[in-house]
């Protein structure tokens, strides 16, 4: 067999798809296959819509002073407050500080 001869073997099965009518074998026993739903577009939040009254902020703290909150909020969801959470006593905290009470250097 000459390259020649190859060459035009390969490109005839290249050319000749086997499967080529599946699709509307398919349909017509299975009916066509389903469309997706559209998903409605995600609503964005302007800047102007996200919420005014608080924002997430980020605090290093001791691992030491640490445990003791997480002790105190446990302590109080102990004592019947099941909605306490750290966030809620630092910011219970923050209105008992006196400022003059606070010392120089920690």
């Amino acid at each position: 067999m000459s390259s020649k001869s190859s060459t035009r073997a390969k490109v005839a099965v290249l050319a000749d798809n086997p499967l080529e009518g599946e699709q509307l074998l398919l349909d017509a026993l299975f009916g066509p296959p389903p469309v997706a739903p559209k998903r409605p577009q995600a609503v964005r939040r302007t800047i102007q819509s996200k919420p005014q009254h608080y924002r997430i902020m980020s605090i290093s703290m001791y691992t030491d002073d640490i445990e003791r909150l997480e002790q105190m909020v446990a302590e109080l969801k102990r004592r019947g407050n099941y909605k306490a959470n750290k966030s809620q006593l630092i910011r219970h905290a923050l209105t008992k500080v006196n400022l003059d009470e606070v010392p120089e250097e920690f």
